[in-house]
Formats: structure tokens, sequence, C-alpha cells
């Protein structure tokens, strides 16, 4: 039980990794002054990511 924990954790930490990635590269993309318009898409790309993060963590019981 204690090896299926640590590979969804694992798991966790890299979709999470993933989605504070997407997050940085859409500021990046901000502060380098990219049009409103690629700024919104990035941000959904990023949020879609962090969303996945989100709903694994929550269906797998790991906390916060």
């Amino acid at each position: 039980m204690s090896e299926l924990m640590t590979r969804e954790r694992g798991e966790a930490k890299k979709k999470g990794m993933y989605a504070a990635a997407a997050w940085g590269g859409t500021v990046v993309l901000g502060v380098v002054g990219l049009p409103a318009l690629g700024i919104v898409a990035a941000a959904g790309g990023a949020g879609y990511l962090t969303w996945k993060w989100f709903v694994y963590r929550a269906k797998h019981g790991i906390r916060f």
C-alpha cells in the first residue's frame, strides 16, 4: 500500500510541476509583452493543468 501512495504522490508532484511551469511561462509571456489574447490562451492552458492537478489530488485523497 505504501508503494501505491508513493507512486500517486509522485504523479501529483509531476502534475503540479507542469502546472507551475505553465504559470511561469504565462508570466514570462506577459512580461515580454505578448498581446492579450496570447496571454489569455496561455493562462487558460495553465488553468487547465492546475485543475487536472487539483482533481488528481482530490480523487486520490492526497492532502494539500
